[in-house]
Formats: structure tokens, C-alpha cells, sequence
């Protein structure tokens, strides 16, 4: 897929790497953004936006947050793996939706600014995805109502309970939630666009009791949704992927090329995935 480059952004043209993976795994998803992160960070991959999916459906946790958070019972016997993210954040289980990165060397004009500068300008690239879809949504702001309505309570296990600023939201609701990561002077971004179906299965797979439960049931599908509740009909995937894409590459000065992962990233996405993101020492270290 070649992206035409728009003369009205800010930033000098540029040509990127579009990668959009089958179905798989969550570990192996997971390695697959970091094994990326180092091969831009070593200079043998060029900055890439990638598109995937999880097969089967996978829970994700933080980088910090406790695996006991998580009913191990539920998922197996929804027949879903679980597994940590490099990023930070709650959990998200990973089912009927778009998943992105962005993999870029921190020196590049995009995200210059800072994490927080980095989120709004990137973010403005999703909103523009949206926008050719037909949504009309808007960033988090953080000195807005839903600021204060997050600050008057306990943050719970949930990533898509309250977003966070410059995250994407659709009339006060959380649409696409974003996680960052900066390391080696990389910076990978990720994050996730819920297609349809019900916004609260992931309650299924948390170690809730029977009242917590019955309230995140009642509270979060006021506080997230879905693609198909906003448009009223569910969208071809493809058709999504390349209306984000198209928005990224407007947004952002680029040209995309399709490439698949190279002999280098394909060898770090193993050892990534034995060492870490399948491996019970790591994803239960905390």
C-alpha cells in the first residue's frame, strides 16, 4: 500500500514501513512490537506502523500491573491466553478489534515534545482514520469533565474505564486507548480500537467479586464503546486499517510501503517471546 503524501502537514516527507500481520497469538504480538523497537533502535528496520489481530483472544496486562488481577480459571475456560505488555496501562483483552503500533526513533520530528506532546500529535493521526470512517471523535482533555470524573474515584484493573489524555473518546466515551513505551531511543506506541461487540467481556476474566462485578458491568459501557455502537453497523477490517492508515499518513507526512518483518526481527520475536511474553517467570514477575 503507497499512502499519498499531504502538502498541509507540518513535517518534512517521509517514507515509512506498513506491516499488517495475521492473526496471532498474544505473546507472540507482543514480541513482535518489541523486536521491532530494537531493530529501529539498531538501525536495520526503517520506523513502521503496523496493524494485527489476536488469535485466540488474549488478556494483556500493564508492565506493572499484578497478575493476580487477572481469573485465570475464566481464561481458560473461555479458551483466551494472557500475557504482559512492554507499555504500561490495565488490562485489555484483546477480541473483535483493531490493534496498531508505531515504531520511531525518539529524534524524529513527530514526537519531539515529550511523551505527552508525542500522544497529542500522534493521536490527531487516529482521530483523522476515524473522521474518514465517518466518527466524529476528539481527544481527552485532561482539565475536562471526564478528568474530574476520573480523579473522584479509585482507579480500577481496567484500561478502558477512563481514558487518558489526548487518548481518543467519542461523546465522553473511551474509543481507542494508547500506550507508550521509550527505550533505546525508540519510542513504540500501541493501542486499540474495539470493532464491536459487548465492551464488558473482559470483566469475565477479572478476579472481581460477585459485587464489584455487578458494578463494572453497570459502569463500564457508559465509560467505553465500540466502533459499531458509534456507526451502527460493523465495519470491514481491512476497510479500517486503511482508513487509519491513510489517516497517520496525512497526519504525518508519509509515504507507506508493505513490507513483511525481516530475518533480524523474526529471530529477536522468538527469543523475545520465550524469554518474556510466554514465559510464566516474566509475565508473573509482578
Amino acid at each position: 500500500m503507497n499512502n499519498t503524501i499531504s502538502s498541509h502537514s507540518p513535517y518534512p516527507p517521509a517514507s515509512w514501513r506498513l506491516l499488517i500481520t495475521p492473526p496471532l497469538d498474544g505473546a507472540t504480538n507482543m514480541a513482535i512490537d518489541e523486536a521491532i523497537l530494537h531493530a529501529v533502535a539498531e538501525g536495520s528496520s526503517i520506523p513502521t506502523l503496523r496493524f494485527f489481530q489476536w488469535q485466540p483472544p488474549t488478556l494483556t496486562l500493564g508492565y506493572n500491573q499484578h497478575w493476580t488481577d487477572i481469573d485465570l480459571d475464566a481464561v481458560e475456560r473461555l479458551n483466551y491466553t494472557w500475557t504482559r505488555r512492554a507499555t504500561g496501562g490495565r488490562a485489555i483483552l484483546h477480541i473483535d478489534e483493531v490493534t496498531y503500533s508505531l515504531i520511531i526513533p525518539q529524534s524524529n520530528p513527530r514526537i519531539e515534545g515529550g511523551i505527552m506532546e508525542s500522544y497529542r500529535v500522534l493521536s490527531l493521526g487516529l482521530i483523522e482514520g476515524l473522521k474518514k470512517l465517518g466518527v466524529d471523535a476528539m481527544q481527552a482533555d485532561r482539565e475536562g469533565t471526564l478528568a474530574r470524573r476520573k480523579a473522584a474515584r479509585k482507579l480500577g484493573p481496567v484500561c478502558f474505564d477512563t481514558p487518558n489524555r489526548y487518548e481518543i473518546i467519542w461523546q465522553d466515551k473511551k474509543l481507542i486507548g494508547s500506550a507508550q513505551l521509550r527505550r533505546k531511543q525508540t519510542v513504540l506506541q500501541h493501542g486499540t480500537l474495539p470493532l464491536f461487540g459487548q465492551i464488558d467481556r473482559i470483566i469475565d476474566v477479572l478476579a472481581f467479586d460477585d459485587e464489584e462485578r455487578r458494578q463494572q458491568r453497570l459502569l463500564l459501557p457508559d465509560r467505553a464503546t465500540t466502533l459499531e455502537t458509534v456507526l451502527g453497523r460493523v465495519l470491514d477490517y481491512d476497510a479500517v486499517v486503511a482508513a487509519l492508515a491513510d489517516g497517520f499518513a496525512q497526519t504525518l507526512n508519509l509515504t507507506f510501503t508493505t513490507a513483511p518483518l525481516t530475518d533480524r526481527e523474526q529471530e529477536l520475536t522468538e527469543q523475545l517471546r520465550a524469554t518474556q511474553y510466554a514465559n510464566d517467570d516474566w509475565i508473573k514477575r509482578v
